[in-house]
């Protein structure tokens, strides 16, 4: 039985363009050979949570599909061993949940820099300085 999945790719960005463009094609191709790909996004080179393999970035792609067993294990195998793959993470949905959208790509440059009450607040005293 053909259950919905959605895949998030994350590629090693130090590798050349060309070659993370082919690792996409290649899992584009095994899905559409083996399954319906409803949606196939790039959604570009970000900061991570936490180090991998000394890369504080990756280049993300997600893909969302329909697909058996099979295909999923032909995915987990292959992505396993290919050449630039920092990491994959394989999630049934609910058909009817909607696809995620490209993440925003618009972020503050620093943590709380988008917050100018923080700024004000550091010259309030503190504390025993309140008297």
């Amino acid at each position: 039985m053909a259950r919905n999945y959605e895949l998030v790719l994350m590629l090693d960005p130090e590798t050349s363009d060309e070659a993370r463009e082919a690792a996409a094609e290649v899992v584009k191709k095994q899905i559409e050979s083996a399954g319906k790909l409803e949606r196939a996004d790039s959604w570009g080179v970000r900061k991570m949570a936490y180090e991998i393999d000394k890369r504080t970035e990756a280049d993300y792609r997600y893909y969302r599909f329909e697909g058996e067993k099979e295909l999923l294990e032909q995915l987990d195998h292959n992505l396993k061993i290919a050449e630039g793959t920092l990491r994959f993470r394989i999630f049934k949905v609910d058909p009817d949940t909607p696809a995620n959208p490209p993440p925003v790509m618009d972020r503050p440059a620093t943590v709380g820099s988008d917050r100018p009450e923080r700024d004000r607040d550091r010259d309030r005293p503190r504390g025993r300085d309140r008297d």
